[in-house]
């Protein structure tokens, strides 16, 4: 049986519960790696992430009508995080791949629309923030192109939120 096609577009409103069953759902096999009342705030910051405005974009991932992935897009860290860390170029958060859809592409298309798009603003630059929690992510981003700026780095408690960068007109990630 051949995969039907992934289209990565531009949400729309009517998707807001879609991508927030995929985030809540994505991001639900951390919840071990928190103690209880963490992983209470983290869940309750991830499921009013729809609602909250200030992104340039919020990309889906769709397969067959249903959304199996998304990605938000900020101006800069000030957008982004409410904090300026001195990046003034794209950033993406809220990367989520549906559980039943990982290991297709789908983190790397959303990724690669990013990057394309953070190209066509001008943009030298494309930054995330991570953990180490998330080390299947972190695999993926390295893979894609994605280095350390260490620079960028924040802390949110007592974890250390990794910062990385992909330099978009290096990288084949940007490139149809």
């Amino acid at each position: 049986m051949a995969e039907s096609k992934l289209r990565i577009r531009d949400a729309e409103m009517a998707d807001l519960e879609a991508i927030r069953q995929v985030l809540l759902s994505a991001y639900e096999q951390y919840r071990h790696d928190l103690p209880a009342e963490r992983w209470s705030e983290y869940r309750e910051n991830i499921a009013h992430a729809v609602d909250r405005p200030g992104a340039t974009d919020w990309l889906v991932a769709e397969r067959e009508g249903a959304i199996v992935g998304s990605a938000t897009l900020f101006d800069s860290s000030l957008a982004a995080y409410g904090r300026d860390l001195g990046i003034e170029s794209p950033i993406v958060r809220l990367l989520a791949v549906a559980p039943e859809a990982r290991g297709q592409g789908v983190a790397t298309a959303l990724l690669r629309e990013s990057a394309r798009r953070a190209k066509l603003a001008g943009a030298e630059t494309l930054h995330l923030h991570t953990s180490d929690m998330m080390a299947s992510a972190v695999r993926l981003y390295e893979r894609l192109g994605f280095e350390r700026a260490t620079d960028k780095d924040i802390w949110n408690g007592d974890t250390l939120v990794k910062s990385y960068r992909l330099r978009v007109s290096e990288t084949a990630l940007s490139e149809s």
